[in-house]
């Protein structure tokens, strides 16, 4: 094991392997990563070791790598918990890669390297880990703490820097393929909803007459980042009365009725895609609308890669790392001395004052911005 601040370009490797095992978020923010280590090594054969479901986002792009998934709870019988493993790891050794490079700083990521036999693995070097997790890779990375406002991508990328690999963008991308934005459509169109909104990206409101919509996801896994449901009612109402605009809410199955009772509080426009689209299928729709607004979550992160611009609202979490790169998006948070707090609420509830207190103003004054190009 070796440990450095710098190691120089890893002569050309025939096979690599890139793990990253976090959230939907996790995998948009590493696909500069992505993108720089297929074009230092254009020659090499690139696959991704992601969670489960979470290579569908990635196979929907137009030139997607190999995708490997480890299997989530709940995905395998009771007899798939010690068989499905099992068939991965040989899965990987069959693919006898050259280089391995683990983007997170967690246990499972580790073993998951050693377990691939590759001769070099390699990944940031953390010293709150447990010494084993350490000792799974050949080299390891000491990069000096500068903050959160590196950014996800940014940390990443550093890494990467350490083996002579760079890239000139560090804004996530996805090209999606025909197949995906052909199924988005029919799904848009099944709904009553006008496609072609984003074509239209990048004009202002005044220079448009036709109806247009935003995509909105006012819902999180965490509910400590969410903000109350009537406010979003204001909003949705306040895009249609004074924008002529409609809200498309998205989500998960389990957010569907929500987002219905959203809609039925509503004197605007509105549709409920919530639970109707595949992963892929969300990034296609996303695409189509003028504007994305919602709350920290993955969708965001999937909308600043395929090209919409974006209004996310932060409350505890630190927008300074986890904000999508790019000048078209655009972030509200609080004015609260505490925030960001990093905590998953106030005093033990799941429920963060510095959201509660968010006034529909702010709100507003973000999203006239971006939907006029300011």
């Amino acid at each position: 094991m070796q440990i450095a601040p710098h190691f120089g370009k890893i002569s050309t490797p025939h096979r690599i392997l890139i793990i990253q095992l976090g959230d939907i978020g996790d995998v948009v923010l590493s696909l500069p990563a992505l993108r720089a280590v297929r074009e230092a090594y254009p020659g090499s054969v690139v696959a991704v070791l992601l969670r489960g479901g979470n290579g569908e986002l990635l196979a929907a792009e137009s030139s997607p790598p190999e995708i490997f998934e480890v299997g989530k709870k709940g995905q395998v019988g009771f007899s798939g918990r010690f068989t499905a493993p099992l068939k991965l790891i040989r899965a990987l050794r069959r693919e006898r890669f050259d280089l391995v490079i683990d983007l997170r700083g967690d246990e499972r990521g580790g073993y998951m390297a050693f377990s691939t036999g590759a001769p070099i693995r390699a990944a940031e070097y953390y010293n709150h880990l447990p010494w084993v997790r350490n000792r799974m890779f050949t080299h390891l990375v000491a990069l000096p703490s500068e903050g959160p406002a590196d950014g996800a991508t940014e940390q990443y990328l550093r890494m990467l820097r350490a083996f002579g690999i760079e890239t000139g963008d560090v804004v996530p991308e996805l090209h999606l393929s025909a197949e995906v934005s052909r199924r988005a459509a029919a799904i848009l169109s099944g709904e009553g909803i006008p496609l072609g909104a984003g074509e239209e990206r990048g004009r202002t409101v005044a220079q448009s007459s036709c109806r247009r919509w935003v995509t909105m996801n006012p819902f999180s896994r965490w509910s400590y980042k969410e903000w109350g449901s009537e406010k979003w009612v204001k909003i949705m109402d306040w895009l249609w009365r004074d924008f002529d605009m409609a809200a498309v809410i998205v989500g998960s199955p389990q957010e569907r009725e929500r987002a219905a009772d959203l809609i039925r509080a509503s004197s605007g426009k509105a549709y409920n895609l919530a639970g109707r689209t595949t992963l892929a299928e969300l990034a296609g729709v996303i695409q189509q609308g003028r504007l994305h607004i919602g709350v920290d979550s993955a969708a965001p992160h999937i909308a600043s890669a395929v090209a919409t611009a974006t209004v996310t609202l932060y409350g505890p979490s630190d927008w300074r790392y986890w904000a999508p790169p790019g000048k078209h998006h655009r972030i509200v948070t609080s004015d609260m001395d505490c925030v960001p707090c990093r905590q998953k609420g106030c005093e033990g509830r799941e429920v963060s004052r510095c959201l509660d207190t968010l006034e529909v103003t702010q709100v507003q004054k973000v999203i006239r911005e971006a939907l006029s190009g300011e």
